[in-house]
């Protein structure tokens, strides 16, 4: 694949696959994305200029009314098609989602609108482009016309050259459509139960997970139903740069570095299997590249933690991290830490100088808080990975200690980007209380 539309690629997920897509594959990427409070065009900025990076805004599910269905759903998919029409993708690697479970709790209707009413929007696009290209035998007789005079060497060499080429020669057989989706739709695992593999039964239980079963069983009726070429991945919890502040890693670093409680639902005692982005990322590109077509693939990280364990050793790594001075020029620092959690938290941060020395590892444990629980919140989440591992040859490369320290170094050599965030409308609140 050479040329790929991406959607959301301006989000956590998606910048980073976009950037392993430009800077390490290859590729040609047209990003569609709304840009919504988690989609940040900074997330990108190294890629501004790139003459294989392009960017389109759209709002895939256009306009609604209220919390009910589109008032007209087409002018969405006739932005679409001039988008499809315009770039001549080879795949559509579909990302573009509204995935933050609290979130989905407070106010469901923009996670229906996303991510139903979007993946439906462009299903449509996708289908109605795909309908237009050429299946294998129309391209090998235009193949054969424009080979027409030449000798039969160089027709050799040019056919050659043609069946690698999709960015030229696109087919009907050759377009991917890939929607990527969570292993939240699967429900919640008993403690001892195997990982989700890819024929177990869907059971969702937050308005965001159901959203997203929504989604896949549309994905894989357009492919059953009118033969577009689709895949479909399940992923588990992913953690790693460039991800929006409201989720637990970014929440347990901020947290820590401001000097403020960390909160932790009920005991901690909550199982997530946890996937470094960028191996996911490599791991959406193996599966467009070498999947089959109306599969579907689960990607874990065979890395389970309980919520307590990981926010305990995010605050030990940051502890070594900031007692070591080991952050690179212009990052954060232990003094700049102090100095932050005693200027910019909105709340009242703890006095670095009584309860919060940032040269100890223990310190930062003691800001764990125990909160009240959200509602519908799955005990465990597992992903049994055997079926992308064999077939496919993709593991992880990121472990628990590796994937975790880069994650924390990159959030302390980098506060512009989370600043810019902070100083902004989001401020570390707890959402998704309202079901309580």
């Amino acid at each position: 694949m050479q040329k790929i539309l991406v959607t959301g690629g301006s989000g956590f997920i998606g910048s980073n696959l976009v950037r392993l897509l430009v800077k390490e594959k290859g590729c040609t990427v047209i990003n569609a994305d709304k840009l919504t409070y988690a989609g940040n065009p900074e997330s990108l900025a190294d890629l501004e200029g790139h003459p294989n990076y392009h960017f389109e805004q759209i709002d895939l599910a256009a306009t609604v009314v209220g919390e009910g269905l589109p008032l007209d759903p087409s002018s969405s998919q006739r932005s679409l098609s001039a988008i499809f029409a315009k770039h001549k993708p080879d795949a559509v690697m579909h990302l573009a989602a509204e995935s933050h479970v609290d979130r989905s709790i407070d106010g469901p209707g923009e996670f229906i609108q996303t991510n139903v009413i979007g993946t439906f929007n462009l299903l449509q696009a996708a289908l109605a482009y795909w309908k237009e290209l050429p299946d294998a035998s129309e391209l090998s007789s235009q193949v054969g016309e424009e080979l027409s005079g030449a000798n039969k060497a160089d027709s050799e060499a040019s056919v050659s050259h043609s069946t690698t080429q999709p960015l030229n020669h696109l087919t009907q057989k050759s377009f991917r459509f890939l929607h990527v989706s969570t292993d939240e739709v699967y429900g919640s695992l008993a403690p001892d139960a195997p990982g989700f593999s890819e024929t177990s039964s869907y059971d969702p239980h937050s308005p965001y997970s159901a959203s997203k079963a929504a989604s896949d069983h549309l994905a894989r009726a357009w492919g059953d139903t009118y033969g577009l070429p689709v895949l479909v991945t399940n992923c588990s919890n992913n953690y790693g740069p460039y991800q929006f502040p409201e989720k637990l890693i970014p929440v347990v670093i901020l947290k820590c570095l401001r000097g403020e409680p960390i909160p932790v639902y009920g005991k901690g005692e909550n199982i997530r299997d946890w996937l470094y982005v960028t191996d996911h990322a490599e791991a959406l590109y193996t599966v467009l590249s070498k999947g089959r077509v109306g599969e579907t693939y689960n990607i874990g990280g065979n890395n389970e933690q309980n919520n307590l364990n990981l926010v305990k050793k995010v605050c030990e790594i940051i502890g070594e991290e900031l007692s070591g001075q080991v952050v690179q020029s212009g990052g954060m620092t232990a003094s700049s830490a102090v100095e932050l959690s005693s200027s910019e938290s909105p709340a009242q941060p703890l006095n670095p100088a009584e309860g919060c020395d940032h040269s100890t590892t223990k310190s930062f444990q003691d800001l764990i808080t125990f909160v009240k629980d959200r509602p519908g919140h799955d005990m465990r989440y597992a992903i049994d990975p055997t079926k992308i591992r064999d077939e496919l040859g993709w593991e992880p490369k990121e472990d628990f200690e590796s994937g975790f320290r880069k994650t924390v170094k990159w959030y302390l050599e980098n506060p512009s980007w989370w600043q810019n965030i902070l100083s902004g409308e989001y401020q570390l609140e707890r959402l998704g209380g309202s079901g309580n």
